[in-house]
């Protein structure tokens, strides 16, 4: 196994910071936004069709008392977390995401964390249920597993994903977005960027949703 050393301020010196490679991550993210890409059935979509295509998919499970369910590793973990609660709380869609630290712990232990999404998705899933699948990487195992186990259970999947074009799963959801870029920072970003502009959509035709702040 790896071992990380993490080295404190005092193991080097510090050069000072001008800002602009701050400035150019901005730039950076204000440019990748024209190239997201949308696919169904490897079929490539306008993203204003992919919004729609994967707004309808929400709310016909919600219209259907269905759920959502969020899931990532690392920085998409915290998407997912927060988008769960965005989407319940103000979109008014039953969602959920599957990061509690016992939960993690527990069947990563057990099952492989590999397995850590995959075995609570058998458990807890519905015929109807939407599993949104977050991956920067598009290869993470144990989120491919999640998708083929959804599936079994008649689950609709929206994916998100970045790095390489080919990533496994940018091929294995009803609806994809895909982030072309290497850079985590950008992928991630962008990747809770186009669940909320999504988000944003459900609650303007919810007319129940609270629509301050949107």
């Amino acid at each position: 196994m790896k071992q990380y050393r993490f080295k404190s301020s005092k193991d080097h010196k510090w050069v000072s910071g001008d800002g602009r490679h701050a400035l150019s991550f901005l730039i950076n993210l204000e440019e990748i936004q024209k190239e997201f890409q949308a696919t169904e059935n490897k079929k490539q979509l306008p993203i204003l069709t992919g919004f729609t295509r994967a707004i309808k998919i929400m709310t016909d499970a919600s219209r259907k008392q269905r759920k959502l369910i969020f899931i990532g590793n690392g920085g998409s973990a915290a998407i997912a977390s927060h988008q769960a609660v965005d989407y319940w709380k103000n979109g008014g869609i039953n969602a959920t995401s599957f990061n509690d630290s016992s939960l993690l712990t527990c069947v990563g232990n057990d099952c492989g964390y590999e397995n850590v999404f995959s075995v609570p998705i058998k458990c807890f899933a519905k015929p109807g249920d939407v599993l949104i699948a977050i991956s920067s990487s598009g290869k993470s195992p144990n989120i491919i597993n999640a998708v083929k186990a959804a599936r079994e259970m008649g689950c609709k999947i929206i994916t998100f994903s970045g790095f390489s074009p080919t990533n496994a799963l940018r091929d294995l959801g009803t609806v994809n977005f895909y982030v072309p870029s290497n850079a985590y920072g950008i992928v991630e970003v962008s990747h809770l960027a186009l669940i909320h502009s999504i988000l944003r959509e459900i609650i303007f035709i919810n007319p129940a949703a609270k629509k301050k702040g949107y």
